[in-house]
């Protein structure tokens, strides 16, 4: 797995990243979620030594420039326009193997994975920034890497594109690698990631399941209809459970149906509808960063 620990980084006045310890296991795939300005890009960067900075990660119990061949170790996308202009999608590509000791036969099947096949002859100055994402992405694929720290791959795909990446990073995980990926598309993210990692002003706020970050959500409830409203509100407030009207039924944050559907038998209320309300990603993100904001918007002026 990837073990960062302590990792650090101050710019002038300003602290990036701040003691930020976490793991990154094969086999999953790891988003990596915070608001603007939280540090993810810099995080991304001290891991892979790019950065000056305090802290260690470690790939397999080993840094990252202790390998011979870093690029077969782990694959990289940090920015969507790391490339010469006007040589070819596949000349670029060859360029990086030949640096990385890769097989020139893996640039035209990192091409057709990509779906560049038709645009290897073309020069990436004129892509678009969906198509040049995609050439990032085949960039990072070139050694066949255990690891893929990808920032923000999405950005600039189309809804085929963004379904495409969401199934393949799936699947790359599942055959026994490990992919670190941060992106704002939380709805994406939602389906794609198994675990989480949330940081904000480049602190630590949450390094847990995506499951288990929903399920712990205030924002996460049951929703109950019944036939006998007031008795079971009297229920609840017997039991100093907080509740909210909805929908001619009762929201209840913080419970299972299980307990609510005990709590209504016991008050000798007939049950119409019973169902859990899961939280959003994006419901528990709000909740977890609020405050952490480095560009906060307002709705406008008030008159």
């Amino acid at each position: 797995m990837i073990k960062a620990a302590h990792l650090s980084k101050r710019y002038h006045k300003k602290q990036a990243v701040s003691d930020l310890s976490f793991q990154v296991a094969t086999g999953k795939v790891t988003g990596f979620l915070g608001p603007n300005g939280a540090g993810k890009s810099t995080t991304m960067r001290l891991m892979l030594g790019l950065d000056n900075g305090g802290g260690t990660t470690t790939f397999d119990n080993k840094p990252l420039h202790s390998y011979t061949q870093p690029s077969k170790v782990v694959g990289v996308l940090l920015e969507a326009k790391a490339f010469h202009p006007t040589r070819t999608a596949r000349n670029h590509l060859r360029v990086l193997a030949a640096a990385g000791d890769v097989p020139a036969t893996r640039v035209d099947e990192v091409l057709d994975i990509v779906g560049l096949k038709s645009e290897a002859k073309g020069k990436p100055g004129k892509f678009s920034l969906g198509m040049s994402q995609r050439l990032g992405i085949a960039a990072a694929l070139l050694g066949s890497p255990k690891y893929l720290i990808l920032d923000e791959p999405a950005n600039g795909l189309d809804p085929e594109g963004i379904a495409w990446l969401r199934d393949f990073l799936k699947n790359y995980a599942d055959a026994g690698n490990a992919v670190f990926v941060s992106s704002h598309l939380l709805s994406e993210m939602s389906q794609m990631a198994d675990n989480v990692v949330v940081i904000g002003k480049g602190k630590l706020i949450a390094d847990t399941t995506v499951k288990e970050l929903v399920a712990g959500s205030a924002h996460t409830g049951v929703f109950v209809r019944v036939d006998g409203l007031t008795k079971l509100e009297a229920a609840l407030n017997s039991a100093k459970i907080d509740y909210e009207k909805l929908d001619g039924g009762l929201k209840i944050n913080g419970r299972t149906t299980d307990y609510v559907g005990k709590l209504a038998f016991a008050a000798k209320v007939p049950v119409l509808e019973l169902a859990s309300h899961s939280a959003s990603l994006e419901d528990v993100f709000l909740e977890l960063t609020a405050g952490e904001e480095e560009f906060a918007a307002t709705m406008g002026d008030k008159k």
